[in-house]
């Protein structure tokens, strides 16, 4: 009896799935028709790029941002859910250009975010600095811990 060993498959994200099945049809259609190819997917997947953490009074969200002036960013909070909306000014297109990789994106965005808990949508303080933006969201007070003191007889 042949031992095979099966290797346990790295993570990858549902868009480099999109993007080897875009790559495929394109050979396919090389193949078949001799069509142009399909246009590619984003690479990067979602923007913008994010850390969420916590400590025992605030949930912290820090996204990356970079080029994004603070007056193209809009954020919003509704129940535990925050959207991050901005827009990129459109990249200089120079007809005499002919790129050889584009990967810098121009455009609007958009990312909504599950937050682990509910907080208070009136304290939400956001600051960017240097391409990071550092959101502040205070957890609400029904979330928080509470000590409780425990009588003895």
């Amino acid at each position: 009896m042949a031992i095979i060993r099966f290797d346990r498959p790295v993570f990858r994200s549902p868009m480099s799935e999109f993007e080897r099945m875009r790559r495929d049809m394109n050979a396919l259609m090389r193949v078949v028709g001799g069509y142009e190819d399909f246009p590619a997917l984003p690479a990067g997947g979602v923007y913008p790029a994010l850390n969420i953490s916590e400590d025992t009074d605030n949930v912290y969200v820090r996204a990356e941002a970079p080029g994004i002036a603070a007056t193209d960013l809009q954020l919003s909070v509704e129940g535990e859910t925050m959207v991050i909306k901005g827009e990129r000014k459109a990249c200089a297109a120079d007809e005499k250009l002919s790129f050889h990789r584009r990967e810098i994106e121009c455009g609007s965005f958009s990312r909504a975010i599950t937050l682990p808990t509910r907080v208070r949508t009136d304290k939400v303080q956001a600051k960017s600095v240097d391409g990071i933006l550092t959101i502040t969201l205070p957890k609400a007070e029904e979330v928080k811990p509470k000590k409780i003191t425990v009588n003895v007889g």
